[in-house]
C-alpha cells in the first residue's frame, strides 16, 4: 500500500503510553478532523492536486464534471495545458464560473453567470459539467446551459500534455487557460473526464502531489 488512509485516528497508545498528536516532530498533508464529515476533499485555498503525472491529452473532445462546494468567488477549479498554447481551464472568477478552450488558434469561453454575486458562492454543492466537442464548448451548472461560438472552426484539437492541476498550480507551471492564480477554497467531490465511452474517475487520495488539500474529508459547516 503506497497512498494513506483517508480517515481520522485518535488516542493513540504506544506502550501504555498516550502519544501527543498536538505537537508532532512532523507533519505532512494531515489535518484535523471535523464532527460532520462530508464526502468531497477539502482544498484549504493555499494549493493544489496533480494528477496524471505522464500529462493529460484532451485533443478533439473531453466531458468535465465535478460538484464544488465554496464560500470564495474566486478559485480555479481545472487547468490541463501544453507548453504551446493549447489549453483548457474552468475557474470561478467574481462568482461566474468560466470555462476556456484554446485549440492553438485562440481562447474562446463559455461563463456562467448566476442571478446573484454570491449564489454559486453560498457553502452549497453545485454541479458543472464542461463539455469540449471539436470546436463547440458548452457549460452546464447545476442543469442550467450556456455555450458560445467559436470563430475557430477550424481548429479543434487541444493538444496539451501537462498533467491536470485541480484547485489551484504550481507558480512555475504555465497555464494558458487559466486567469486567475487564486488556489481554491472549499470542497470537490465526483470529478470525472470522460472522452467517447471511456470515463476516468479521479481520486484525489493517489495524486502525485497534493498540496494543501485533503482527499475524503470534506467539513459538514465550512472551516
Amino acid at each position: 500500500v503506497t497512498h494513506s488512509i483517508p480517515a481520522c485516528i485518535g488516542s493513540m497508545t504506544i506502550n501504555s503510553k498516550q502519544v501527543d498528536k498536538e505537537s508532532p516532530v512532523s507533519i505532512f498533508a494531515v489535518n484535523k478532523c471535523y464532527e460532520t464529515v462530508q464526502d468531497g476533499t477539502f482544498f484549504d485555498g493555499s494549493g493544489f492536486a496533480a494528477l496524471v503525472r505522464e500529462g493529460y491529452k484532451v485533443r478533439s473532445d473531453v466531458n468535465i464534471t465535478l460538484e464544488f462546494r465554496t464560500t470564495a468567488v474566486h478559485g480555479v477549479l481545472l487547468g490541463v495545458s501544453s507548453a504551446k498554447v493549447d489549453a483548457i481551464g474552468l475557474e470561478i472568477l467574481h462568482g461566474k464560473v468560466l470555462f476556456h478552450v484554446n485549440n492553438g488558434a485562440g481562447r474562446i469561453t463559455a461563463t456562467y453567470e448566476p442571478r446573484g454575486t454570491n449564489s454559486l458562492c453560498d457553502g452549497k454543492w453545485h454541479k458543472l459539467q464542461a463539455n469540449k466537442s471539436k470546436h463547440r464548448i458548452s457549460l452546464i451548472i447545476d442543469g442550467n446551459l450556456v455555450h458560445t461560438d467559436n470563430p475557430y472552426i477550424q481548429s479543434t484539437s487541444a493538444d496539451t500534455n501537462n498533467p491536470i492541476y485541480v484547485g489551484g498550480y504550481p507558480a512555475d507551471v504555465k497555464q494558458n487557460c487559466l486567469t486567475s492564480k487564486s488556489s481554491f477554497h472549499g470542497c470537490l467531490r465526483n470529478l470525472a473526464l470522460t472522452k467517447g465511452q471511456h470515463t476516468e474517475v479521479f481520486d484525489f487520495s493517489r495524486a502525485f502531489d497534493l498540496r494543501g488539500v485533503f482527499p475524503h474529508s470534506c467539513p459538514g459547516a465550512e472551516h
